[in-house]
């Protein structure tokens, strides 16, 4: 936007010079008609008001940081750093303050040789104006902005959107391995850092070339030590350790970007931020758990990737994956761990795990979701000293089971859901 600016200033001021506006235009009130001392004072007091502004407006974009930051963890920031509506602001802030200082150098008074460019003023007070309009614009919108329910929607379109990708639109079945990986040969990596990027395609396309197999040891977000197997190699061939570093990318942070595993954590993060004794919001803690229940009921009859790369029906490369399993650790455990002792988030957690189990038609995730229930309902009897909610989360448990005993039968669901109700 500041090349903008400059661009415009450029262009308008040899509009100026060479008269291609007509005469009629030229002569309009609309535009500007004064003098160049004038002029200077108009551009002088565009561009010191507008770079003012500037400061003041990353001033209030630091301090909502410092805020997100304390009460939502600093992982999120990038929400308010990439938020397009910040950097449209700043950038309408300095593209004016930069036109205004390339049209005021072209300003010449009487004694200088008198060129008052008037197209190029007018234009400039209209992005004065167009300034205005945005400050008022960016106080609502940072107001919403560190508001915690947009920054868990925000996390959430983040989820939607890694789950959305990582999802595969077939079952995988992984061949059977007639091969054992006891005999295989290490590779160790001499980087470190975290594992942000993986080329699986490519890294399978060369082991397929050298007829050997490879098994990844670390996957996605995992931490990479330095002189640490990084994979196994069934043939050892040379410069498989150059072809790993060719297909992956290391960075000092996690990353998030289509990662599944990474977007679910920082949601979790802002839901046990809320749980800690300095905060103490049990009711974000209750929002995050209902996008945690949107995001699995989203995955119902949709298929995880295996991991498993084939070439010519022969598995070429392996890489550790994201169960569902793992997931709903990720989602459930730090939030039941801090909610021990609050009766409401532990009921909250039934509820929540009730909504997945009666989306999900498979069998083995059920079970996975009826272990995160146990977990629950341990903690609970151990944690609640108040008999009236321990009975209510055992209530709550049972209509879990009487939503599990009649899957598959849509009016029994139906039947165990509103009975359940009823007595809420």
């Amino acid at each position: 936007m500041v090349l903008l600016g400059i661009g415009l200033a450029l262009g308008l001021l040899a509009v100026d010079r060479h008269g291609w506006v007509p005469v009629s235009v030229g002569a309009s009130s609309w535009l500007y008609n004064g003098g160049g001392t004038g002029a200077r004072t108009l551009l002088g007091a565009i561009a010191s008001s507008t770079i003012g502004v500037a400061g003041t407006v990353f001033s209030i974009t630091i301090a909502a940081l410092s805020l997100a930051a304390g009460q939502m963890g600093p992982r999120l920031l990038r929400n308010f750093t990439r938020d397009r509506g910040n950097q449209f602001t700043l950038g309408a802030f300095l593209g004016t303050f930069s036109y205004a200082l390339m049209v005021l150098r072209s300003v010449r008074t009487q004694q200088e040789g008198a060129f008052t460019p008037h197209v190029a003023l007018s234009f400039g007070m209209l992005l004065a104006f167009g300034c205005v309009a945005t400050l008022v614009y960016f106080v609502g919108h940072m107001a919403s902005r560190i508001n915690v329910d947009t920054v868990i929607d925000l996390v959430s379109a983040d989820v939607a959107e890694a789950f959305e990708a990582w999802v595969v639109d077939e079952a995988a079945a992984a061949p059977a391995e007639h091969r054992t990986w006891s005999e295989a040969t290490a590779v160790v990596d001499s980087r470190s850092g975290y594992l942000q990027q993986l080329d699986a395609s490519r890294l399978a396309d060369w082991a397929a070339e050298h007829g050997t197999a490879l098994r990844l040891l670390v996957r996605r977000g995992d931490y990479i030590a330095p002189g640490a197997p990084i994979a196994l190699i069934s043939v050892s061939v040379e410069g498989a350790a150059e072809a790993i570093a060719r297909a992956t990318a290391l960075g000092a942070s996690r990353g998030s970007w289509g990662d599944a595993e990474q977007t679910v954590r920082q949601l979790v993060e802002v839901a046990v931020r809320a749980l800690s004794p300095g905060i103490n919001d049990p009711y974000t803690a209750m929002s995050v758990l209902d996008r945690l229940g949107a995001a699995l009921c989203g995955l119902a009859n949709k298929h995880l990737p295996s991991g498993v790369h084939c070439r010519e029906g022969r598995m070429v490369l392996c890489v550790p994956v994201v169960t569902y399993q793992s997931l709903c650790a990720v989602m459930f455990h730090m939030i039941r761990q801090h909610a021990q002792g609050n009766a409401a988030l532990l009921i909250k957690l039934v509820d929540v795990l009730t909504v997945v189990l009666s989306a999900e038609p498979d069998a083995a995730r059920q079970a996975v979701i009826a272990d995160q229930l146990a977990q629950v309902e341990a903690d609970a009897a151990r944690s609640l000293a108040n008999e009236h909610d321990a009975a209510e989360v055992r209530r709550r448990v049972r209509r879990f089971h009487a939503v599990w005993a009649a899957h598959g039968h849509p009016q029994a669901t139906a039947q165990a859901l509103l009975g359940a109700h009823d007595h809420a």
